[in-house]
């Protein structure tokens, strides 16, 4: 799966589908695509991301009281 990050627009492949979707993990480990070269896993906070549609990830995935409001 691939997101994107908010400051820039650099593509960001997602390697832990499930960090993704647990709202207890603040960050994610993923791996830019900028250049030809395969670059390096590294954590990304979640809070960073959002889908390539520009859309913001849902809040089940970031917030791990959302059903108390």
């Amino acid at each position: 799966m691939y997101l994107k990050l908010k400051e820039n627009g650099d593509m960001v492949e997602i390697l832990d589908f499930k960090a993704l979707v647990d709202p207890a993990q603040a960050s994610v480990l993923g791996r830019t695509h900028a250049g030809e070269e395969m670059q390096d896993a590294t954590h990304f906070e979640k809070a960073d991301l959002i889908f390539p549609s520009d859309e913001p990830l849902p809040r089940c995935w970031l917030d791990l009281h959302w059903r108390e409001e």
